[in-house]
């Protein structure tokens, strides 16, 4: 998430500075060709008042226009009245020069007094560059003062100019970048806590809670997660006391009925009864101890499913010696933990196993496999019998005289260790989440 947030939030930034910078960059240009415009006409203007003084001759122009072109940039040329160029011409040469309107004249040429008169600034592109030509009043006639700028000396001083808002680009963007951090772990680092309680949370850990730091909506859903975690807790608590409570209630009229039963005369029927009621002090007890054991392991049970498995198969061999079986075990060396109590697991196991012994012929081999993926652990019970009939998970159905119940209890242990139970012709798997 932070990433994304950053992501989002330099690449906001970026489109910002772009839209910003490329007029920048554009607005840069042109103001540094018209600078370099102005400064060429200031230039040219001042060399056509020069040439306009009846007192210098050709060879005083052509060293003051020299004097003058090592001063600035650009090359400058002058074009006399008879067509004459002195200096170094534009590429294609220089322009007719033009007469200048009546009203620039103001008597007799030889009689003039004050400066020459001078035209407008005339701007032309040649060769890529630009030309700024200014048209003169001498006595001999009109002539015409050209200054060319080349695209180099047009724009010199751009680079440096668009160097500086780079510059300040990117410190704008590393400014985002760092904010962006900021914020983004100020943002993310309270929700992905939340989410890891959220997590715990699932897999059993009630005791996990959320962080109520950093944004204020960010605070509100951890407290609501810490609510929520809180309440839970209690219904649980609630209702596994309430479990244990009937189950403790139940001892009274089991304990009245084995009285009754040892006070019967016929002692064969007694002995009967007394099995029955053993059987039943046997499952309440075994339920009140169901009920407390999360609270005795902690809210996330696990085991060994490599020793839980080798333990059951040990329980079993010797009935499969009897029947003439073979049980084969494919287990790791190393452990293997799953999210499942030991009892849990075993009543699973002992589910699966019982239904192959029930329902395959004596001689039936079977084989039990665990393997360890990265976050599941599966244990596969198979056999060679003639399979299991279509519909046999569901609770209570049993096509071959059981109550049914076996794969049931199988998978809910399943899903209550975050896996699940899928049947096959001749095999179960059981997968159950890593610890």
């Amino acid at each position: 998430m932070r990433r994304r947030i950053l992501f989002l939030s330099v690449g906001m930034t970026t489109l910002v500075v772009l839209a910003f910078a490329v007029p920048l960059v554009l607005l840069l240009r042109s103001t540094t060709a018209s600078d370099s415009k102005d400064r060429a006409r200031y230039q040219a203007q001042s060399v056509a008042y020069y040439v306009g003084d009846k007192g210098h001759t050709a060879d005083d122009i052509t060293a003051y226009i020299q004097g003058v072109g090592k001063d600035g940039p650009g090359t400058i040329s002058v074009r006399l009245a008879d067509g004459t160029t002195l200096g170094d011409p534009p590429p294609g040469g220089v322009s007719a020069p033009k007469p200048l309107p009546s009203d620039f004249n103001d008597g007799d040429d030889d009689n003039r007094r004050g400066p020459p008169k001078i035209g407008t600034a005339d701007y032309r592109a040649v060769g890529g560059g630009m030309a700024v030509e200014v048209n003169v009043d001498t006595i001999h006639g009109p002539a015409l003062v050209c200054l060319y700028l080349t695209a180099e000396q047009l724009y010199a001083g751009l680079v440096p100019r668009v160097l500086i808002l780079i510059g300040a680009s990117l410190l704008v963007l590393l400014l985002s970048i760092v904010g962006a951090e900021l914020v983004s772990r100020r943002l993310a680092r309270p929700l992905e806590e939340t989410a890891r309680t959220a997590e715990r949370l699932a897999k059993g850990d009630m005791d996990a809670r959320a962080p109520t730091t950093g944004p204020a909506e960010v605070a509100k859903v951890g407290a609501a997660l810490n609510r929520l975690a809180d309440r839970i807790d209690e219904v649980i608590a609630v209702e596994r006391e309430a479990v244990a409570d009937l189950s403790h209630r139940l001892r009274t009229p089991l304990t009245a009925l084995r009285l009754q039963v040892e006070a019967l005369p016929d002692r064969e029927r007694a002995e009967e009864l007394n099995t029955q009621v053993t059987s039943l002090e046997r499952t309440l007890t075994a339920v009140i101890s169901a009920a407390r054991r999360p609270q005795r392991e902690g809210r996330v049970p696990h085991c060994d499913a490599v020793e839980v498995t080798r333990s059951r198969a040990a329980f079993w061999e010797p009935l499969f010696e009897d029947q003439g079986r073979e049980l084969a075990l494919d287990l790791p060396a190393p452990p293997a933990m799953v999210r499942s109590s030991a009892e849990d697991l075993g009543a699973a196991l002992d589910a699966l196993v019982e239904n192959v012994v029930a329902h395959t012929p004596d001689g039936t081999p079977a084989r039990i496999t665990l393997t360890r993926d990265q976050d599941v652990v599966r244990i596969v019970v198979a056999d060679k019998g003639p399979g299991i009939p279509l519909g046999s998970g569901e609770r209570g159905r049993s096509d071959r005289g059981s109550t049914g119940l076996g794969l049931d209890i199988a998978r809910r242990c399943a899903e209550a260790a975050g896996g699940h139970l899928v049947l096959h012709t001749n095999e179960v798997v059981l997968t159950l989440a890593v610890s």
